[in-house]
């Protein structure tokens, strides 16, 4: 135990090393020129017998065929949860659904290449296993009262905190899928700058994508249901983040002092060489800095876990990661990056938008973010139609990515046609619904990745 002690002591950090990796991602101009995105990119799996959630133990099957040709394996305790391969990772989230994180990439049309290759030969292996994905944002059947948890521990731990604090956040958890995209920044204030505008967005980019009216077999009043699960999971840890983000008077030590204030969850540590996830109860992040618990003192990693463990719309790790949108069928996949790259890496783009935002508050960003996953864009704001202001995003958009000259504006083709006639994805779902007399098998045609 007194090994163990030294060897925490070592590895302690203070308040003061906290903005250290939101410092070691500040990036060079000519890095952050190149307009760099990350992906991540999220599936459901549904039987093809009766369209329910597959089980972990089929997805370990799955898991265990495709590393052949993608990687090598990622394991907790002996349990496979993954694989890491050259283009990037594949991850399971609490309910099987399946992540792949590519590795940041400056050429959207090679990320939607790898991607459909991704998608082709996981659907060729699913198929064997009696399977298939969906490209939406919530299991369509299946609720998170019969899908079980992956072994992972953090889950564990998560699934007995959450609850407790919120109504949906075992919903979000296991039924739901989203994409999310990653952009670099040149400073702090380049960092602060990126992350207002992203924030401020937010709510409307996630109506334009929503992808998720269908649950528990039937169409609901939401045109989001994943987006819905998030407005209540964990008010602590999710959201806008602070009214000062909108001031433009935020830093990154305003973050952190945000973040030390909010709940923990688990450590994770390796004890007897196995890696093992402790639950840290009634505790913050500033208390477990200034006094540890047990033996354990406040490393850099478990920062970086309490990080990963705060889900806000827009959040920092090294990077900036803008997450709030459902996951979509394989024509709008891309078009997540690449709305946010036409938009983030263009300092004209966003003073265009910021134009169009200035009119709006803190309070009415945060209006539409809880009205948004039930109405979609069929919202006014300060008597502006919601769907006149996406029109205007896409098209400005669109624009920047032609200047970047490499043909990625394609990527937002679809999305553009939605939007022509005041439509999301969602809208889609619904009158493909009614018209196919509530078929869900005509559902799953529908939102097949193949």
């Amino acid at each position: 135990m007194l090994n163990h002690l030294k060897t925490e002591e070592h590895q302690r950090i203070s308040e003061s090393n906290l903005t250290d990796i939101f410092y070691s991602g500040i990036k060079s101009e000519e890095i952050v020129s190149q307009k760099n995105v990350g992906i991540e990119f999220e599936k459901l799996p549904v039987k093809n017998s009766d369209y329910r959630a597959v089980p972990y133990y089929d997805i370990a099957r799955f898991l265990q065929e495709y590393k052949k040709i993608f990687g090598i394996s990622i394991t907790e305790n002996n349990a496979i949860l993954g694989i890491d391969g050259d283009i990037g990772t594949i991850t399971l989230e609490p309910g099987s659904q399946t992540e792949i994180s590519l590795n940041p990439i400056s050429n959207l049309l090679q990320a939607k290449k790898t991607l459909d290759n991704y998608n082709q030969k996981t659907a060729m292996i699913a198929k064997k296993l009696g399977f298939c994905w969906l490209g939406c944002g919530i299991q369509p059947v299946s609720t998170y009262r019969t899908i079980n948890i992956i072994p992972k521990k953090r889950y564990v731990y998560m699934t007995k905190y959450l609850p407790a604090v919120a109504k949906k956040p075992l919903i979000m958890m296991r039924e739901t899928a989203g994409i999310q995209a990653s952009v670099d920044y040149l400073s702090e204030e380049d960092a602060m700058k990126k992350f207002a505008f992203a924030l401020k967005l937010s709510p409307i980019v996630s109506a334009m994508f929503s992808n998720s009216p269908i649950r528990n077999g039937r169409l609901t009043k939401f045109k989001s249901n994943r987006a819905a699960s998030w407005l209540d999971t964990d008010n602590d840890r999710c959201g806008l983040v602070s009214a000062k983000v909108f001031s433009g008077e935020f830093s990154f030590e305003d973050y952190v002092q945000i973040l030390l204030d909010v709940p923990m969850i688990f450590i994770e540590r390796e004890i007897n060489g196995i890696k093992t996830a402790i639950k840290i109860e009634n505790m913050t992040f500033r208390q477990f800095l200034k006094n540890g618990y047990e033996s354990f003192y406040a490393t850099e990693k478990d920062w970086e876990n309490h990080l990963s463990l705060y889900f806000s719309d827009v959040r920092f790790k090294n990077y900036i990661e803008i997450r709030n949108h459902d996951s979509q069928r394989a024509d709008l996949i891309c078009a997540v990056p690449a709305l946010w790259k036409g938009l983030i890496y263009n300092s004209y783009a966003m003073s265009d938008i910021n134009d169009i935002l200035k009119k709006f508050t803190y309070f009415d960003i945060a209006y539409l973010r809880r009205k948004v996953p039930q109405v979609g864009l069929n919202i006014k704001i300060k008597n502006y139609k919601l769907y006149e202001i996406a029109k205007e995003i896409a098209d400005i958009a669109y624009q920047s990515l032609k200047e970047f000259g490499l043909g990625e504006e394609i990527l937002l083709d679809e999305l553009k046609t939605l939007l022509s006639k005041n439509l999301t994805p969602a809208d889609i779902i619904i009158n493909k619904w009614s018209d196919s007399k509530n078929n869900i098998s005509k559902f799953v045609e529908y939102s097949i990745l193949k």
